[in-house]
């Protein structure tokens, strides 16, 4: 895989780039770190040019999966749950996506909130793991 997040595979087969909260979601939802910004737009890159030779007849979709660890969001003007944070976590990905020319017909955005952790025990590296992106790719 040539993204430096990490990968993953599901039970479903699909691969999984796994992304840190921290790279995308600052405040005013916009993806801001240049880190996540590069791995970004390699995706964007790899994802246009699959989208050029991918038969018009398979209906390919990219799933960006918006996660957020177990801590209730406490004090928050801009999010009043664990819900309204991991759905623009996942807009904001496929924005930026978007701005850098990936087909607007291929995006599944489900928000999973504090629900699929990838670790249960409570400790800042459980916290961290669990706060992500998804993405993968499949059919529709």
């Amino acid at each position: 895989m040539p993204f430096s997040a990490t990968a993953r595979t599901s039970a479903s087969s699909a691969t999984a780039l796994c992304f840190s909260r921290k790279y995308f979601l600052t405040p005013d939802r916009r993806c801001c770190c240049p880190k996540g910004r590069s791995e970004l737009d390699k995706l964007a890159s790899a994802l246009t040019d699959l989208d050029k030779q991918i038969p018009p007849e398979i209906a390919w979709v990219l799933r960006v999966d918006g996660h957020t660890d177990v801590r209730p969001i406490l004090n928050s003007p801009v999010f009043k749950s664990n819900w309204e944070l991991s759905s623009p976590r996942a807009i904001s990905v496929v924005q930026y996506l978007v701005s850098l020319g990936v087909p607007r017909s291929a995006w599944s955005l489900p928000a999973f909130a504090e629900f699929q952790p990838l670790d249960t025990p409570r400790p800042k590296t459980a916290y961290k793991r669990n706060r992500r992106i998804e993405l993968k790719l499949t059919e529709r």
